[in-house]
């Protein structure tokens, strides 16, 4: 279930941005003590598109629901 709310906020980023999800995946995660209490660090790769013919590769970093960072390459509106 956790990872469904992860995947929701990934759609609601590209909805936001005007993309189209095409994949996600965990990378990479760890326990963090961040912002004073226990949580869950987490690495996302996804995969989006901006015109249905191209794939891009994009990186977020959460610390439970939290976006701390996010990272997408330049893409073709």
């Amino acid at each position: 279930e956790a990872f469904q709310n992860e995947v929701i906020a990934f759609k609601q980023y590209c909805d936001t941005h005007g993309l189209q999800l095409l994949s996600v995946a965990r990378s990479k995660t760890r326990f963090s003590f961040k912002y004073g209490k226990p949580d869950w660090q987490s690495t996302f790769v996804f995969e989006f598109s901006s015109n249905g013919e191209d794939r891009y590769s994009g990186e977020v970093e959460m610390i439970g629901l939290r976006v701390i960072r996010t990272e997408v390459p330049p893409y073709k509106m």
